[in-house]
């Protein structure tokens, strides 16, 4: 396997008022990638946070994306809250359908969907959650990417549902045997270099050394980084740079991921 053209993705306006919340500014992240995953104001974000960055995206022709959380300010959306799947999804279409008025004021459409944080996980695992989150967005969006882990029950109903989808490979988590991300509520100081040259790696060969030791397959389009990940700054840079330089094109899905 050698990946051409690849997908980078990340997390964008995880602030609120006055806070700021990450580790680079979103402007000088921007220019990185080419998928952004917005904030939409339960978790992070707020809706002057929101216009700034679709317009910014807008700006530097990056696909976007909604990234709507459980409604856990306090938590970063961090921490999984008990509540019905129905309930939950509505969460969801509320916070999508705001960043697709924030994109139509742009002139962008929306891309993509992609669950935040401990929601992200728990649809993961969750069928009856990402069963109703493919139905409703095969009425309101089917046309849009869900992003989504391989191994991940949201991929396997998109799939058969035949919703678009965008596998994701995690360029600052650690992986377990399975194919799933180790979930962190506080990253720790990465190496730039050694996370790019994971990322090499895995467009090269298709593989990742997981926490156990352990190579395993790692089928994906996408390669995400997060913003509030410490030097995320120089990841990004560091990842773009190396791939590029050994052939490989940054492009969002729309423009012909493979």
């Amino acid at each position: 396997m050698y990946r051409k053209t690849v997908d980078l993705n990340c997390d964008m306006g995880e602030g609120f008022g006055h806070w700021t919340y990450g580790d680079a500014p979103d402007a000088e992240l921007m220019p990185l990638i080419s998928s952004a995953n917005v904030a939409t104001g339960f978790h992070a974000g707020d809706p002057n946070q929101m216009d700034t960055v679709v317009r910014l995206a807008s700006e530097h022709g990056v696909g976007l994306g909604a990234h709507p959380g459980y409604n856990d300010l306090q938590g970063f959306g961090r921490r999984a809250i008990n509540a019905r799947a129905e309930e939950l999804v509505n969460d969801m279409l509320y916070q999508t359908g705001a960043l697709r008025e924030f994109g139509r004021r742009h002139g962008i459409a929306l891309q993509h969907v992609k669950p935040h944080g401990a929601l992200y996980m728990t649809a993961a695992k969750d069928a009856e959650l990402s069963r109703l989150l493919v139905e409703a967005l095969q009425k309101t969006g089917p046309d849009m990417f869900v992003y989504c882990m391989s191994v991940s029950e949201t991929c396997r109903i998109a799939t058969e549902a035949g919703q678009p989808v965008i596998r994701e490979f995690y360029a600052d988590r650690d992986y377990d045997n399975s194919g799933s991300i180790v979930f962190a509520r506080k990253m720790r100081k990465l190496d730039p270099q050694e996370v790019a040259e994971k990322c090499l790696r895995a467009c090269r060969e298709g593989k990742v050394r997981t926490v156990d030791g352990e190579d395993i397959e790692i089928p994906f389009e996408s390669i995400c980084f997060h913003s509030d990940t410490p030097g995320a700054l120089q990841i990004g840079t560091a990842i773009r740079k190396l791939l590029t330089e050994n052939g490989v094109t940054i492009a969002p899905p729309s423009s012909g991921a493979n």
